[in-house]
């Protein structure tokens, strides 16, 4: 049996950290997301892999190869236009020979989820898809069940009918790219595996997985440092940079090769750090997630943020941190944790005090000494006065 990865999505909510890197690629604590779902697959027994790729593929197919790093086959498709899930699928139909599980490649699962749908759907046959408990299913897509028969999908909707989500692990029999391809696409031209799903619903034959392990996904920024802070209770600390005596470094974080933690600074919990970043004499890092060869100089207050590649945050620069209200896509997000994030190649001034919430876009530039908030487009320089 097959694995199929659905990876070809660009994860435009996350920009600007999915200007340069696909959002499968996302590292946390240390590595992409798609890592750990090809890490649940390997750990379920499953040895042939076909990652379904498409917007910046060649960072994948670059960290990825062939699988051998990981003992598996790795092969891929492409997906030239990102047309929804069906349509990931139907591009994996000439790589499968038989029945096959999906996975969305960037949510963190456990391999039990894997398992568990191989098992049903060698048994009973597909379609089988896993359902998981959510504290906000309306952000997602609802499940109602009858016994383990599903009976009714919707997507986010306003009034959720019931705790269940669609949980994004399936088991398929090769029947569905008749399926797929005899699915009305939506008015975007886009055709979904809930909507594929329909079908089989109103014949009572999709059956339904209930999963209660770790389930992480990461569709917004504030995301980020939230899983990170999650993987990293789950997996530990690594600590592969060069740490003072006299820095503070509290239990779980992730530091990476290459990476030095000068005098007196100080990493709390949840931390992570990419390889060859350098944190400063008497910098404070909290809930803070620093991709590779970025600097935080002496004296800085990092909290709540991302801060990208070669990024670069200056002497005494304060990131707030915090609770903030973040309006994405014209939808108001009230309450969630985002002190900032600093895009690839993006400069924060000394003594620059970023207010919650402020996104700085790739390249940008924050002069000394100025406050700053809000959305920074890319390349645009921030002075004072």
């Amino acid at each position: 049996m097959k694995a199929v990865v659905l990876a070809a999505g660009e994860g435009r909510r996350l920009e600007p950290l999915t200007n340069r890197r696909p959002k499968p690629m996302l590292p946390i604590a240390g590595k992409p997301l798609l890592e750990y779902v090809l890490e649940a697959i390997v750990d379920a027994g499953i040895d042939e892999v076909v990652f379904v790729v498409g917007y910046a593929r060649d960072r994948i197919q670059t960290h990825f190869g062939d699988g051998d790093d990981w003992g598996v086959d790795v092969e891929y498709v492409v997906q030239e236009k990102q047309l929804g899930t069906a349509h990931a699928v139907a591009q994996a139909e000439a790589a499968v020979n038989d029945a096959f599980v999906v996975l969305n490649g960037d949510r963190i699962i456990e391999p039990s989820a894997v398992t568990s749908v191989a098992e049903r759907l060698a048994r009973d046959g597909g379609p089988v898809m896993t359902v998981t408990r959510s504290a906000d299913p309306g952000a997602y897509g609802v499940v109602e069940l009858d016994g383990d028969r599903v009976v009714d999908i919707e997507e986010k909707p306003r009034e959720a009918a019931s705790e269940l989500i669609n949980a994004g692990v399936y088991g398929f029999e090769r029947s569905v790219f008749d399926a797929i391809s005899e699915t009305p696409p939506d008015d975007a031209g886009e055709r979904g595996i809930p909507d594929t799903l329909a079908g089989f619903v109103a014949d009572g034959g999709v059956s339904a997985v209930r999963y209660g392990g770790l389930w992480e996904d990461v569709s917004h920024l504030w995301d980020v440092t939230r899983v990170t802070g999650h993987v990293l209770d789950r997996d530990g600390s690594t600590r592969d940079g060069d740490v003072a005596e006299t820095a503070s470094v509290a239990d779980p974080v992730h530091v990476g090769a290459g990476t030095s933690v000068d005098a007196n600074a100080t990493l709390r919990r949840g931390c992570s750090l990419g390889e060859n970043v350098s944190v400063g004499a008497n910098a404070v890092l909290s809930n803070a997630v620093v991709l590779a060869d970025a600097v935080v100089e002496d004296g800085a207050v990092v909290r709540d943020a991302v801060v990208a590649e070669n990024a670069h945050v200056g002497a005494n620069a304060t990131v707030v941190g915090g609770e903030t209200d973040v309006l994405v896509d014209g939808n108001l997000y009230a309450d969630v944790r985002l002190g900032a994030v600093v895009g690839d190649n993006a400069t924060v001034g000394g003594g620059t005090t970023v207010a919650a919430g402020t996104v700085l876009g790739d390249g940008s530039t924050v002069e000394a000494g100025c406050t700053v908030s809000g959305r920074v487009p890319s390349d645009t320089e921030v002075r004072r006065g």
